[in-house]
């Protein structure tokens, strides 16, 4: 059954300019014609470099930022005709895990106040005993201590901060939860425990995950399918095996090139594909396909003028359901197109670039908005 139906979505930031009065000069944009569903139960990672639009993408799943065009569908429910109690309503039913643990929680509150904030908001929390022991289960789920409750975010660990995180998200019942760089702020040995955690609460809550990342191991570890984005779209999507197996577009090959090997001798012999030139700003995003100006692989015929679209290729071995958006995804797959040099092209200093993500919509829970 299909949880999240995301179609066409765009989140567009206006550009203010104007010495007496605020003109809108322009437009970043962050995410411009995403499409994405997720099954339920299904864990889908979305990964691609810092500034092409993840987060945003996320926020907007769940109506933080809300979109500038396209539809948002989750469990039937179409948010862009919910009114605003149906849609604090519909919160129930979709969290959000955020990348910093430590901004997203407020420090004036214990964990006992965090987590009964959002049940309380929902009608969870009317009789004190059931939730009391309700809030005893959800530290247990996440490997705390009851002990735990009463203590400040500041107290903890970054590890156990997001701990308290995933268990506020998981307060009041949701189905979908979206996780925003869910381990990127933890040692190592930390990660591996937090998304073991998450896999744990998925089979025991039956959860739906959006697991945002620019890791692409943690992605391949936790996924089912995984969808790369590059400047506000996706380029190419596919079952988490089927895409580490056989990357199809030349950005999706650059990211995995990048990952390093632990053999000395493989890490010295494979080939290596690496990008000239920088991320071209999301407020004046080239023509025609967005990734031509750093491609290799770039034909002198459609690739700047045309935009191509997700689309399934026929190659033998490769499933439908392996999808990517490159108008010659065959010839460099089979080798009948071969790499050129590419010119770095400057990217103009006085254009906006897209707002940090890791910024915007940090702090707080949204489970009593």
């Amino acid at each position: 059954m299909k949880l999240v139906d995301a179609k066409d979505v765009a989140v567009h930031f206006p550009i203010k300019g104007g010495v007496i009065f605020d003109k809108t000069v322009g437009y970043v944009y962050a995410v411009d014609g995403m499409d994405l569903q997720i099954e339920e139960g299904e864990t889908y990672g979305l990964v691609g470099e810092s500034g092409c639009g993840k987060s945003t993408f996320g926020r907007a799943l769940l109506w933080l930022d809300e979109p500038t065009g396209g539809s948002v569908t989750i469990d039937g429910d179409d948010l862009a005709t919910l009114s605003k109690e149906s849609l604090r309503r519909k919160r129930k039913d979709m969290q959000m895990v955020f990348q910093d643990p430590l901004s997203s929680l407020d420090p004036r509150q214990t964990v006992e106040s965090l987590l009964l904030e959002g049940m309380a908001a929902h009608g969870l929390a009317k009789d004190k005993k059931a939730a009391n022991t309700r809030l005893r289960e959800l530290l247990a789920a996440v490997g705390l201590p009851p002990q735990a409750l009463s203590k400040y975010p500041h107290e903890f660990s970054g590890g156990q901060r997001q701990r308290v995180g995933i268990a506020r998200a998981l307060s009041v019942d949701p189905k979908l939860i979206v996780a925003d760089e869910p381990v990127s702020a933890l040692d190592v040995s930390v990660q591996a425990q937090v998304i073991n955690l998450l896999e744990d609460l998925q089979e025991q809550f039956g959860l739906t995950y959006l697991v945002i990342s620019h890791d692409l191991a943690v992605v391949r570890h936790i996924s089912d399918r995984v969808g790369v984005m590059y400047l506000g779209a996706l380029v190419e999507e596919a079952h988490a095996d089927d895409l580490y197996a056989a990357p199809l577009h030349p950005y999706t090959r650059a990211l995995m090139s990048a990952v390093p090997v632990p053999d000395p001798t493989a890490e010295d012999t494979r080939e290596r594909l690496l990008l000239t030139g920088d991320l071209p700003s999301p407020a004046n995003p080239p023509s025609g396909c967005r990734f031509h100006t750093r491609c290799p692989w770039k034909q002198a015929t459609r690739c700047d003028t045309e935009r191509p679209q997700l689309r399934s290729v026929s190659i033998d071995g490769i499933p439908e359901t392996h999808r990517v958006a490159c108008h010659f995804a065959e010839g460099i797959f089979d080798g009948s197109l071969t790499e050129h040099e590419v010119e770095a092209v400057a990217v103009d200093p006085a254009a906006t670039g897209t707002p940090d993500e890791g910024d915007l919509f940090q702090h707080g829970s949204i489970s009593e908005l």
